[in-house]
C-alpha cells in the first residue's frame, strides 16, 4: 500500500502537483508535527465534480487522460491515478472539492483506503485535502519516519522547489500555525 508515499514530503509533492495540474493560482500547505499528524493542502484550482472525486479515490484511475493520444502529449505532472488512492490507504483522509460556481461540492472521508463517509457540502471552488495520522495503520512504516524537524525540512524543500518552478503561483507553507514561507506573485 502507498506506492507513492514514503514520508510526509512525498504526500506534499503529490498533492501540490495535483493543485498545479488543477490550475491553482494559490496553494496553501499546512503541516503539524512535520506532517506526521496533519498535512493539509488547499487550492483554488478547478476542483473535481462528483464522478471525478470518487474516481480519484480508485487505484489507477485518472481524469487527466481521456484518449490514447493524451499519453503522447502529457501536459500534467501526474496522470497514473495513484496518488490519492495511495495516500488514502495509509492515512485518515479527507477530500473536499468543488468544481461548480454554485458552491455545491463533495466531501469524502476515508480511513486506510476505505470510504467511510461521502456527502455533498457547500464549498468554494477548489480542493482541500487533509491527511491525518500518516501510516496510522502501518506501524512499521511509521517507525521509520525521522524527527519532526527532519520531516519538515524535506516537506519545506518540496514546497520551495515547486514555488521556484512556478513563480506565477502564490505559495504559503505553515507549520504548527507558524508561517514559514509566503511567496506572492
Amino acid at each position: 500500500a502507498g506506492e507513492v508515499v514514503e514520508r510526509p514530503s512525498s504526500v506534499v509533492k503529490e498533492l501540490v502537483e495535483n493543485s498545479l495540474d488543477a490550475g491553482a493560482s494559490e496553494i496553501l500547505v499546512e503541516l503539524q508535527s512535520g506532517g506526521k499528524k496533519l498535512i493539509r493542502i488547499a487550492d483554488n484550482g478547478c476542483g473535481m465534480n462528483r464522478q471525478d472525486a470518487f474516481l480519484a479515490m480508485e487505484r489507477h484511475a485518472t481524469s487527466k487522460i481521456n484518449t490514447d493520444q493524451d499519453l503522447f502529449a502529457l501536459k500534467t505532472l501526474g496522470f497514473r491515478g495513484e496518488a490519492l488512492a495511495s495516500i488514502a490507504s495509509v492515512s485518515r483522509f479527507l477530500l473536499q472539492t468543488c468544481a461548480e460556481e454554485t458552491g455545491l461540492g463533495q466531501q469524502i472521508y476515508a480511513e486506510g483506503g476505505i470510504i467511510r463517509r461521502a456527502e455533498e457540502v457547500g464549498l468554494p471552488r477548489g480542493t482541500v485535502v487533509e491527511v491525518r495520522n500518516l501510516f496510522f495503520n502501518l506501524p512499521a512504516r511509521r517507525k521509520f519516519l525521522r524527527k519532526e524537524q527532519t520531516e519538515l525540512s524535506h516537506a519545506a524543500d518540496v514546497v520551495t522547489k515547486q514555488a521556484l518552478a512556478n513563480p506565477d503561483v502564490c505559495f504559503r507553507l505553515k507549520h504548527d500555525d507558524r508561517t514559514l514561507l509566503e511567496l506572492r506573485r
